[in-house]
């Protein structure tokens, strides 16, 4: 990379954390004093402006950078990760989006709070939810150390050793001053700017095929090296069954586990009726869309113009992919225009992953404090000064998770964390889908059944990971010199998802307690009409 590049990048970069530290600065002199503030943003947005924030959390640099350049490596195998994306959107909307909207307050602990003995549910739920936001953090966390080493031109321990604690400190200051008001702006401003990016690559791209998609497709397949294969199933996942289950696995884990990330679901949590709620759901609908359908496009882009061969030998897993596309369709690395394209491209996907993680630790200090000291502080004091004081204790947690999140980023920098991406997922479909959704459709769901289906589903997911290739036994493993590898597969969804399922039966099954009729009647209701939702 040449110095233009570096100093074009970093300005425009620096330009974005100028700009989101301002709109932090003019949230924090509002008055950020009570839970519903800080957790919520007042409930205050327009369903058009959470439909842009919402698609900004849902759009991350993973999709950007890494989906793009799974279809230039895999082409039609890679374009299957779109597909799950998608579908995953359509289960959270569809399926639970406003049913928690009606039913919760801040976290999804507030909805199965609803019906059950209140402190166990709240610790389990509020475990698992910290554990998935953790585990998500971290990946963008060292996404976001290796970005800016190569915006440097360094690839040195410490060149991503301060770019993780940047990134991190950055974080801990958009949420602990700003809260969820200004960490939906900071969503709302990086939705338009990759939104943007995405439509002037795809345009550029498309005028320079004049339009032919045809002939895209074949020139990318052709330049893949591997022809018309290239525009088949089977070139990532077809090889043993071991590859398939694999992708079966990961599959689940995409679609079932986006529906119970804490940082998506506490977006609906932001406008004040369901009605808004909707709204800004079918606002966010149209945006998703439209992006993956973008990326589509993109990763065979660049598979057609940079070369499969290029892309790999720039990265092995892909990320680099939409930068060197968008060097190529701005004339080239000694072009002034493929300088600019680059650099717009390189700081819009940093400013993807700061918004995603100021998102997440929001997300997870939230449930650090409104489910987890909440109930474990057994306090007589006034509701509104137990709720400050929650407040307080959750700026305080965005501190403690953002110094976690940089300490397991700085031990992961130089190993392949993409696997930190689908074990948040597969925890998420393991342990906070079957809770959810028994809450709000089990009539016999019990308080034993809530604690079973969380710790039953979290405990074997991160179990059979430890497990797994991903660790140990193989050279790509985290602990390549060691072998404890058990279990062949490197996603536990295809495993873990049903034990979540089944713990939770179990657990309501055996339980001598009976479930409330009426409380779950009173959840029901509220679910499907709104009536008496915060």
């Amino acid at each position: 990379m040449t110095g233009h590049h570096q100093a074009l990048a970093l300005l425009l970069f620096s330009g974005f954390v100028a700009v989101t530290l301002g709109i932090t600065t003019w949230v924090s002199r509002h008055r950020q004093g009570s839970a519903e503030e800080f957790y919520a943003g007042g409930r205050l947005f327009s369903p058009m402006e959470n439909g842009f924030a919402i698609a900004g959390d849902y759009m991350s640099a993973a999709s950007f950078l890494g989906v793009t350049g799974l279809i230039a490596l895999y082409g039609y195998d890679g374009m299957l990760y779109v597909v799950g994306f998608l579908v995953a959107w359509l289960v959270v909307l569809f399926l639970v989006a406003e049913l928690v909207r009606n039913c919760g307050r801040f976290t999804l602990a507030d909805v199965v709070a609803a019906r059950m003995s209140e402190r166990p549910v709240r610790i389990a739920a509020g475990t698992s939810s910290v554990t998935v936001s953790v585990l998500y953090l971290v990946a963008q966390m060292v996404g976001a150390g290796s970005l800016v080493a190569l915006l440097l031109g360094r690839t040195s321990g410490a060149a991503q050793t301060w770019a993780v604690i940047g990134v991190g400190a950055l974080m801990v200051v958009y949420v602990s001053l700003g809260g969820m008001r200004a960490t939906t702006w900071i969503q709302i401003v990086k939705a338009v700017l990759l939104l943007s990016g995405t439509v002037a690559l795809t345009a550029l791209l498309l005028l320079r095929f004049h339009g032919d998609v045809d002939r895209l497709l074949l020139t990318a397949a052709e330049r893949s090296g591997h022809g018309r294969a290239f525009l088949a199933p089977g070139l990532r996942y077809g090889g043993s069954w071991t590859a398939r289950l694999d992708f079966i696995s990961l599959g689940l884990a995409l679609v079932l586990g986006t529906a119970g990330l804490p940082h998506i679901l506490s977006r609906f949590y932001t406008v004040p009726t369901a009605r808004a709620a909707r709204r800004s759901a079918v606002w966010s609908i149209g945006l998703i869309g439209g992006f993956y359908l973008m990326t589509i496009v993109l990763g065979f882009g660049a598979a057609a113009v940079v070369g499969t061969g290029a892309v790999r030998g720039s990265n092995a897993a892909g990320n680099t992919a939409v930068p060197l596309l968008a060097l190529e369709l701005g004339g080239g690395a000694a072009s002034t225009g493929g300088t600019v394209l680059f650099a717009v491209v390189a700081a819009v996907a940093f400013a993807t992953i700061l918004a995603v993680v100021a998102g997440i630790t929001l997300a997870s200090s939230a449930s650090v404090a409104h489910d987890l000291y909440a109930s474990l502080r057994r306090s007589r004091g006034r509701r509104r000064g137990r709720a400050r004081s929650e407040v307080a204790v959750a700026r305080w947690a965005a501190v403690g998770i953002g110094a976690v999140a940089i300490a397991l980023g700085l031990l992961a920098r130089d190993l392949n964390v993409a696997f930190l991406v689908g074990l948040a997922f597969a925890v998420a479909a393991s342990a906070n889908l079957p809770v959810l959704l028994y809450s709000l459709f089990w009539r016999g769901f019990t308080t034993r059944g809530a604690v079973w289906a969380v710790y039953g589903g979290l405990i074997p997911a991160l179990g059979l990971v430890l497990l797994s290739p991903v660790v140990s036994g193989s050279p790509a493993s985290l602990f390549p010199d060691v072998d404890f590898q058990y279990f062949p597969l490197q996603n536990p969804g295809i495993v873990s998802i049903p034990l979540g399922f089944l713990a939770g039966w179990l657990g309501t099954v055996t339980s001598d307690e009976v479930a409330d009729e009426a409380k779950y009647a009173e959840t029901e209701v509220r679910s499907l009409t709104g009536a008496g939702a915060a």
